[in-house]
C-alpha cells in the first residue's frame, strides 16, 4: 500500500509543478504524471518482492529440511512488507496457514488461512476445509465458489469442493459441482469417475490424487500413514531397480 501512496503521491507533486510552475498544458502534465507514477510504483514493486522472494526462498528451504516453525518465522517476519505493497500479506498467510495446516496444527493455521490470497487455491480449500469440519457450511460453501471462480482449472479443487458437499449430505450439490467441473475440464478422469460413483451411490475416491489429496487430511491418520509406507516402498524398489 504504501508503494501505491508514495507513487501517486509523486506524481500528484509533478503534475503540479508542470501545470502551475512550467504553466504545461494539462494533457502534457498529465502523461508525464502518469509515466512518473508508474516507474515509481514499478521500482518499489520491484524492491519490494525481491524480499519476500527471498524470505519465501529461505521459507522453502528451512520447510525441506523439516525446520517448519524457523520457516514459520522467516515469513511471519516478511509480513511487515504488507504494508508496502498489495496482496503481499495475503500470500504469505497462505504460505503460514498452509504450513500449519500440514503440521496438523489446525487452530493456528485457520486465523492465518482466514487471511489467505483468494488466488491460492490450495489455501482456500484448507480454509473451506476447515470451515466445514467447524460445522460452517455456508461459509464453506462461499469460500470454494471464489476458489473456483478465479481457479477454475484445478481438478483436484472441483473433486474436494464435492467431497466436503457428498460429506455434509450434500449429494445433489456435489454431482452438479463436479458436472461443472467437466465444463471447465472436458474428459478429466478423476472428476468424472467421481461423478459416476455418486451416480452410483457411491463414495468419492480421492487416492488417485495422490500426495495432493492426503495433504488436506481429510482421511485418518492410519490411512496416510499407509500410504506414506507405500509411497516410500514403491521408490526403494525402483531404487533397486535401477542398482541392478
Amino acid at each position: 500500500m504504501y508503494n501505491l501512496l508514495i507513487s501517486a503521491a509523486s506524481a500528484l507533486a509533478v503534475l503540479l509543478i508542470l501545470l502551475f510552475g512550467f504553466q504545461m498544458v494539462w494533457w502534457g502534465s498529465l502523461m508525464i504524471a502518469i509515466v512518473v507514477f508508474s516507474a515509481i510504483f514499478f521500482l518499489f514493486s520491484r524492491i519490494t518482492m525481491k524480499k519476500v522472494m527471498a524470505a519465501i526462498e529461505t521459507a522453502g528451504k528451512d520447510i525441506q529440511g523439516q525446520r517448519f516453525e524457523k520457516a514459520i518465522r522467516e515469513l511471519k517476519d516478511a509480513l511487515q512488507y504488507g504494508k508496502w505493497q498489495i496482496y503481499v500479506e495475503g500470500q504469505l498467510h497462505s504460505q503460514i496457514g498452509m504450513i500449519y495446516y500440514m503440521k496438523r496444527d489446525f487452530s493456528n493455521a485457520f486465523p492465518h488461512l482466514e487471511k489467505s490470497f483468494f488466488k491460492n487455491w490450495v489455501a482456500m480449500a484448507m480454509l473451506a476445509i476447515s470451515y466445514m469440519k467447524r460445522q460452517k457450511k455456508e461459509k464453506m460453501i462461499s469460500t470454494f465458489e471464489k476458489a473456483v471462480q478465479w481457479s477454475s482449472k484445478e481438478s483436484l479443487l472441483w473433486s474436494l469442493y464435492a467431497y466436503c458437499l457428498s460429506e455434509t449430505g450434500e449429494l445433489t450439490k456435489a454431482k452438479e459441482i463436479l458436472e461443472k467441473g467437466l465444463k471447465k475440464l472436458p474428459g478429466d478422469i478423476h472428476i468424472q469417475e467421481n461423478l459416476e460413483h455418486l451416480k452410483q451411490g457411491k463414495k468419492m475416491k480421492m487416492r488417485g490424487y495422490g500426495d495432493l489429496w492426503f495433504q488436506f487430511h481429510l482421511e485418518n491418520i492410519a490411512a496416510i500413514q499407509k500410504h506414506q509406507m507405500a509411497s516410500m516402498g514403491g521408490k526403494m524398489q525402483r531404487r533397486m531397480t535401477a542398482r541392478r
